[in-house]
């Protein structure tokens, strides 16, 4: 007897009610997509999807499905049939190979016309265990070394005692489509992965500002999509020209307020592009108070510019923690590589972190922003990552 089969356990899909399908579908989609390389047979019921080893090393099988977002939870499991003394053999063979001298029998009984109860599957397999095993074994109910879980369905008996943390969450393209501002530092490429995990797809933009920028940001940005590739595997990013614009804000607004009227660009010229796109909202890895343009004053002067929803995923989030999760998903040593963008290139050293919107909105009449916004919005160019690699826009999903 050997592990065979790979349940995966649903978290907050529970909770869906009548919906709960069209999200267990498209968790489906999405594991055949995570593992398709392998060509391994899946399928799903209302509690879980099975995906089927045959002869497959489950271990980067496991590694590929953990970074699946809507998944709780896996457990590697063998599937027996339902009478008492093949899931007590089978029992007694998978805890042989286990490491330890106690374990305790767990059972789950979906099938409740079967003749014995939880307890009586419990105790039934345990006694089987005591009496058969070739090595000496005590129950304990408490600390066990080793936990045997057994899963009584209608169609068959799983057994397992090895699980592995999911990365929760909903399952990708569950809850449409955002804009991400890309900036190349830490924070964006962590809002990214937690909009992920929530079931969103995303499309990037980054600003770009020749030639001010170099163009070694676009290899770093790219090489960071490689990475969130592994949760979403078709990722678009537009490069948008910033330089002209860029240069009017420094040559017509007064130092201090030059980051928040860039700030108020980018938004309209973000909005722009995820209207094109057909994207819901904007999202940002802006953390409140974190940076001058990040103070709540800062974001409300800025927010003036649209109505169309902006999502902020860091927006409590210490540094600390979103460090943490940068290094947790291989983004950080490509994020503090030292390629300024065009927020880093004209600094201003006192920024206002209070700015005043009549002001702004006076600054921002010195200059055609309008048409230059515009022209922004038209000049973006396409780069497209999938599955690690970059490739031509004709060639992309």
């Amino acid at each position: 007897m050997k592990f065979d089969t790979v349940m995966i356990h649903f978290g907050e899909l529970s909770t869906k009610g009548a919906n709960r399908k069209l999200f267990i579908q498209q968790l489906l989609h999405n594991v055949r997509v995570a593992i398709k390389r392998y060509g391994l047979l899946t399928k799903a019921d209302r509690d879980h999807i099975y995906v089927y080893l045959g002869e497959e090393d489950p271990t980067p099988i496991l590694e590929r499905l953990r970074e699946v977002s809507g998944i709780q939870r896996l457990s590697l499991v063998a599937k027996t049939g339902k009478d008492i003394g093949e899931i007590g053999a089978a029992a007694l063979s998978l805890i042989e190979k286990e490491a330890g001298s106690t374990f305790k029998i767990e059972t789950k009984r979906a099938d409740k016309k079967y003749e014995l109860d939880s307890y009586g599957i419990s105790r039934a397999v345990a006694t089987h265990v005591l009496k058969n095993s070739s090595k000496p074994l005590s129950v304990d109910l408490h600390h066990p070394d080793i936990l045997l879980k057994v899963n009584l369905r209608e169609e068959a008996c799983y057994l397992s005692c090895k699980e592995y943390p999911g990365l929760g969450g909903y399952p990708l393209g569950m809850n449409g489509k955002v804009t991400m501002l890309l900036s190349g530092g830490i924070d964006s490429p962590v809002a990214a992965y937690a909009l992920l995990r929530r079931g969103i797809k995303v499309e990037c933009l980054h600003f770009a500002s020749p030639p001010y920028t170099s163009e070694a940001v676009i290899d770093k940005l790219t090489r960071i999509l490689r990475q969130l590739n592994d949760y979403q595997s078709d990722i678009r990013l537009d490069i948008v020209p910033f330089t002209k614009l860029q240069e009017a804000i420094y040559q017509n607004v007064p130092e201090p307020y030059c980051i928040t009227i860039m700030r108020r660009m980018m938004v309209r010229i973000a909005v722009g592009i995820a209207k094109k796109r057909h994207s819901l909202a904007l999202a940002t890895g802006e953390s409140i108070g974190q940076v001058a343009s990040q103070t709540l004053e800062s974001i409300d002067v800025i927010n003036e510019v649209t109505n169309f929803p902006i999502l902020r995923p860091l927006c409590t989030e210490d540094k600390v923690t979103i460090i943490d999760t940068a290094k947790r998903i291989g983004t950080y040593d490509i994020s503090i590589e030292p390629y300024e963008d065009c927020c880093t290139i004209f600094k201003p050293k006192a920024p206002k972190t209070k700015p005043h919107l009549d002001e702004c909105q006076e600054y921002e009449t010195r200059f055609d922003y309008a048409s230059m916004v515009e022209e922004a919005v038209e000049g973006t160019t396409p780069i497209f990552v999938s599955e690690g690699e970059v490739v031509e826009p004709s060639k992309s999903k």
